[in-house]
């Protein structure tokens, strides 16, 4: 490790650090509740004042640091002290400056941000530094500033205890104070100026001349003469000064009040009590803060209310008990408005909307608490009034809006839970509203719904089924089961499709419809479709040394298709398993593809340029069918089960087959029927040419050895199916 490069001044540097006569062993208290503060702000166990001296660095401060090399040239803090600006590591170990410092080849640090405490010479005293053992993705410019502030605050701390050491003498403290960049002022047990530096005559807005002799009080506004009066009395009394600073209101020659804080010291000389005070001006400070605090807890679109405050306000009335109601609210159609108009008039809406929100419940808080999500806190206990105000603010949501001459319409829905019936945290409240709201959302568009407790049970039982779901996929719970199908025109089983199973170590085997739609939700969906992808071809593969043109046919999950990369998944698993891709036949769904168009059409043509057959799964069942035949690569579509099963009793149903399997064949397109249960089922697909059946009737879904028993043939390659008719 290069060691940092020594001041120019460095003899000078020394000089200026001795003014302070810091114990090495005690250190500076006062600085304690500031480097706690920084380690708890930026989110760092470690957190320290650095003094560097010669050839050693020691600690006036710090929380979290143990025993460890306190040599100068191991220390990050003397690097920081020779830049201007915060020195930042986000990573030592990849720092060619740090990397093999011993304290980072130790673990200890592998994230530093420091900046440099200078006296008021200018010299470099050390730094105030943050530390973690692990390293951060980066520092903000907004940390950075507030690390600076705070760096501000211990120079001042420090500056303070420089005049305590020069008070000895007072002539030595005027010298002290003549030089500090800061307004300082003493004075005398009973408030008489004594002496002040040019910082606080230009501060105060009076000359020297103006202010020696005067009282200290006519410079702070009356109402804080008694803080002024108690922190002498203190002292007088044999007390030390308030290690804290002091808020007060300044006052200016001119009238001009403004924000203040004191930092005392106090001396003897003789038995006299002298004090002396840091002044800063804190006009700034409060500017930032409420700046801060507005953007803390207000959203900056809308300027309602945000989450933050809205939390503030029921943890209010849960820690009082007292009786309110809370209303999430969201909006159905908002998401359309954004994709098809913009961004810029999406918040043009929300604004509107807030404001017609504001509007309806002019007794309550309203807030902007997500996206398009927005809360109501009303005190109005009585559950028609808040059922009757609910549905108020969806009719002035599904007012018509109109934004560039566009005429915009949106809906909402809105759940209710009543403070403190349904939680004793405002976790639990906030969840009460969230899982009312979601019970609206299922209801359809404009609902209302009140919270109850079988709503939370549910959740907590939908949250355990998705950890027993992991458990499973991680246990090998999940089996693939095949379903037969069949070539109508000569009887013979030219493939399967493969359907999952989940084998419940308590409840046995579950079909699909047990399991399926939580997993098609949940995070598992795109690992469980890649394993099924994975294990049916590896089957296909097998059993295709028995039948040469046997063919599996896997169905995809939404999911599959999100991270772009299907194709080449699809290319990965039959070149592993070394499936030819005639041996394999994708299932999609119409939701699949109106969920997602854009996103799956580019990878759809490139599954069908590798020879992979494409399957339109449930033909029938949606609006937009005919449609995405045209745009979409499919090879075969499979008329559901639902027309099957009709046509028996419903002479409509079999005009929908027929013209189905008729369009079909003039589309060039292969047609499988599902849910084929009977002979009359299939003396119908046959007469009208229906290329493939699947159903009971040939078969039920069985494991892959009985299936390689009942279906396939050692030495023909194919048998019938022994679960229907030889034919």
């Amino acid at each position: 490790m290069k060691c940092p490069d020594r001041s120019s001044d460095e003899a000078g540097r020394l000089r200026a650090l001795a003014q302070y006569a810091l114990d090495e062993q005690a250190g500076l208290p006062s600085l304690d509740p500031i480097v706690d503060m920084a380690s708890r702000l930026f989110d760092c166990p470690t957190a320290a004042v650095n003094m560097i001296g010669d050839n050693h660095v020691f600690l006036a401060s710090s929380v979290g640091v143990g025993e460890c090399d306190m040599s100068r040239d191991v220390s990050f803090c003397a690097h920081a002290i020779n830049q201007d600006d915060v020195m930042v590591v986000e990573d030592a170990t990849l720092d060619a400056r740090f990397h093999d410092n011993p304290i980072v080849e130790a673990g200890m640090i592998r994230f530093y941000a420091g900046v440099a405490l200078r006296a008021a010479s200018g010299h470099a005293l050390g730094a105030l530094c943050v530390i973690d053992s692990k390293p951060h993705a980066s520092f903000s410019t907004q940390e950075r500033a507030r690390l600076k502030e705070m760096a501000k605050l211990v120079s001042d701390k420090l500056e303070l205890r420089r005049l305590e050491v020069a008070s000895t003498s007072f002539n030595q403290f005027e010298a002290s104070a003549a030089t500090s960049p800061n307004a300082i002022l003493c004075f005398d047990e009973h408030g008489s100026i004594t002496t002040l530096n040019p910082a606080a005559s230009a501060m105060f807005g009076r000359s020297e001349r103006a202010m020696i002799g005067k009282s200290v009080y006519t410079l702070v506004a009356r109402e804080n003469h008694s803080l002024i009066q108690a922190a002498i009395d203190r002292v007088k009394n044999g007390g030390e000064p308030k290690k804290t600073g002091t808020a007060l209101i300044g006052l200016r020659s001119n009238g001009e009040s403004f924000p203040a804080e004191l930092h005392w010291s106090r001396w003897y000389e003789g038995n006299n009590i002298s004090f002396g005070a840091i002044v800063r001006d804190m006009t700034e400070h409060r500017r930032e803060h409420d700046a801060l605090f507005h953007l803390a807890n207000y959203d900056s679109l809308t300027g309602l209310p945000n989450r933050n405050m809205l939390h503030q306000r029921l943890t209010e009335a849960v820690a009082a008990r007292r009786p309110l109601v809370l209303i999430f609210a969201d909006l159905d159609g908002f998401t359309d408005v954004n994709n098809t108009l913009g961004h810029e008039v999406g918040d043009t809406v929300l604004i509107e909307v807030g404001r017609r929100i504001r509007t309806t419940a002019l007794d309550g808080i309203v807030a902007r608490i997500g996206g398009d999500e927005f809360a109501v806190l009303v005190d109005q206990p009585d559950p028609l009034s808040v059922s009757a105000l609910a549905h108020r603010v969806i009719d002035a949501i599904g007012a018509p809006f109109v934004v560039n001459g566009q005429e915009i319409r949106i809906s909402a829905n809105c759940g209710i839970a009543i403070v403190p019936e349904h939680g004793d945290t405002v976790e639990e409240m906030m969840s009460s509203a969230e899982l009312a709201l979601f019970q609206a959302r299922q209801s359809g568009r404009g609902s209302v719904y009140f919270f109850t407790p079988a709503l939370r049970a549910e959740a907590v039982a939908r949250r355990m089924y998705d950890a027993e779901l992991h458990r499973a996929f991680e246990r090998n719970e999940f089996v693939l089961f095949y379903q037969p199908q069949v070539n109508l025109e000569d009887g013979s089983i030219i493939g399967a499709e493969a359907l999952i199973r989940w084998n419940h170590p308590v409840r046995g085997l579950l079909a699909p419809a047990a399991f399926l739609p939580a997993l098609d939700g949940g995070v598992l969906a795109a690992p469980v479709g890649g394993w099924v992808l994975e294990t049916a071809c590896a089957q296909a593969a097998v059993w295709r040394e028995i039948a040469p043109d046997f063919k599996v046919s896997v169905n995809l999950f939404p999911a599959q298709f999100r991270s772009g990369d299907l194709p080449r998944q699809v290319a990965d698993a039959l070149e592993k398993h070394s499936l030819p891709p005639a041996g394999l036949e994708l299932e999609i769904t119409e939701n699949i593809i109106l969920s997602q168009q854009d996103r799956i059409l580019d990878q759809l043509d490139q599954v069908r340029r590798l020879g992979v057959a494409l399957s339109f799964d449930d033909f029938g069942t949606g609006f937009a069918s005919l449609n995405l035949l045209r745009s979409f690569p499919v090879t075969c579509i499979k008329i559901d089960k639902s027309f099957i099963q009709l046509m028996r009793i419903s002479e409509k149903d079999r005009v929908i087959v027929a013209g189905i399997i008729d369009m079909a064949r003039k589309l060039g397109l292969n047609v499988v029927a599902e849910g084929v249960e009977g002979a009359e089922d299939l003396d119908f697909l046959r007469l009208r040419q229906c290329d493939k059946g699947q159903g009971y009737f040939f078969g039920k879904p069985m494991p892959p050895l009985v299936f390689a028993e009942r279906c396939l043939s050692q030495t023909t390659g194919f048998r019938k199916s022994a679960g229907g008719p030889a034919y």
